[in-house]
């Protein structure tokens, strides 16, 4: 199968059977899921979601933010993975929320990754979530599924990854085909042993291939 016919089986097995799909991330408004964004990173959206509610409850705003003490930060979001840097970011970000963009969360990729704490992958989100401008985050769930699928083809960085996708997505549906590969890597294509027997696109996947070639010439 050659990559155009690969790309629309994928994208219309998804579109007619997971229409909707969407972030697991619970949020109210933008600041909130800039906040559950950069606490995500190598951290469940489950322990996130425990996180947040009492850590929105104490700063409601980036401006309340912005005047925390650290220490106060580091207590809500210590469960988190690497709190300590998180915690440092979060001030960061919310004092140039305040100080460079009025407190409103940009919507431009180039001015998101100017906050402290928000890299390429987490200012992509933010413009696709909240914005939706079609923009690919590529994390260790899109980079795993694509490569598999054979979507991608010896991309060795997130941006490798983002680049080679986005010449074949239509733009109308480059939003939702990130949460789309999003949710197939967590709960389909695991990272340690995927379910390919539950998997719809075994019959175009070049990792199930490959495994069926390895059982019949071990």
């Amino acid at each position: 199968m050659d990559l155009k016919s690969r790309f629309r089986f994928v994208l219309n097995y998804f579109a007619t059977h997971q229409p909707v799909a969407e972030t697991e991330l619970k949020y109210a408004n933008p600041y909130q899921l800039l906040v559950e964004v950069i606490l995500s990173a190598q951290c469940t959206d489950k322990r996130v979601n425990q996180i947040t509610p009492p850590f929105f409850e104490r700063f409601p705003t980036a401006d309340s933010l912005a005047i925390a003490p650290q220490e106060e930060v580091f207590s809500l979001i210590r469960s988190c993975s690497y709190p300590n840097n998180k915690s440092k970011n979060l001030l960061g970000m919310a004092q140039m929320l305040i100080g460079e963009f009025d407190g409103v969360v940009p919507s431009e990729v180039e001015q998101l990754t100017k906050l402290p704490g928000v890299g390429r992958k987490t200012a992509n989100v933010i413009a696709s979530v909240v914005y939706d401008k079609p923009a690919l985050a590529v994390d260790t769930h899109v980079f795993r599924v694509s490569a598999r699928l054979g979507l991608t083809k010896a991309a060795k960085t997130p941006l490798e990854t983002e680049k080679q996708l986005l010449k074949h997505i239509p733009k109308q549906q480059v939003a939702v085909a990130h949460h789309w590969l999003i949710l197939h890597g967590r709960y389909v294509c695991t990272a340690r042993k995927p379910k390919c027997t539950e998997c719809p696109f075994t019959e175009v996947c070049v990792y199930y291939a490959n495994q069926i070639k390895e059982q019949v010439n071990p």
